[in-house]
């Protein structure tokens, strides 16, 4: 099964194009996405997903409970942030506006490899999230391990 690994650094262009990595848009091919993904709002970075694996999301919120107003504002925020962008001939994919502007996105972006996702990140705020995670790994970890999270390295 193919997945999104490692990270990149990246340049937008002045229009906002993003050339995802050769890997990257094989893995997306793989995924069933060869020609566009779809890119939304999430956790100060824009999110990527394979159009299957989004269609997987949208029918997951088809089962939230709808009074809950805290699931209504995310379904808002997760779902109207989404654009599905096309994917040229040498790679590229246009970042909106409006999401570019979210995440804080300018030239210098970072591009990282999470599992069925990619996410975008503008490059400073990557590399500080980062260190924030080396500070805290053993802590981290430790919490997992008591929540009964099972990883196998």
């Amino acid at each position: 099964m193919s997945m999104f690994r490692g990270h990149f650094y990246r340049s937008l262009d002045p229009k906002g194009r993003l050339m995802l990595s050769p890997e990257f848009r094989t893995a997306a091919a793989d995924m069933g996405s060869e020609e566009s993904l779809m890119l939304t709002n999430f956790d100060g970075c824009v999110v990527g997903y394979p159009l299957p694996e989004w269609e997987r999301i949208e029918d997951s919120f088809n089962r939230i409970n709808m009074l809950d107003s805290r699931l209504r504002n995310f379904q808002r925020f997760f779902i109207s942030g989404a654009m599905e962008v096309k994917l040229d001939k040498q790679g590229r994919v246009l970042v909106p506006p409006h999401l570019r502007q979210y995440a804080g996105l300018e030239r210098d972006v970072v591009v990282a490899g999470v599992g069925r996702k990619i996410e975008i990140w503008n490059q400073n705020t990557f590399e500080a999230k980062r260190k924030e995670m080396e500070a805290t790994f053993d802590e981290d970890m430790s919490a997992l391990a008591e929540k009964g999270f099972e990883l196998r390295l």
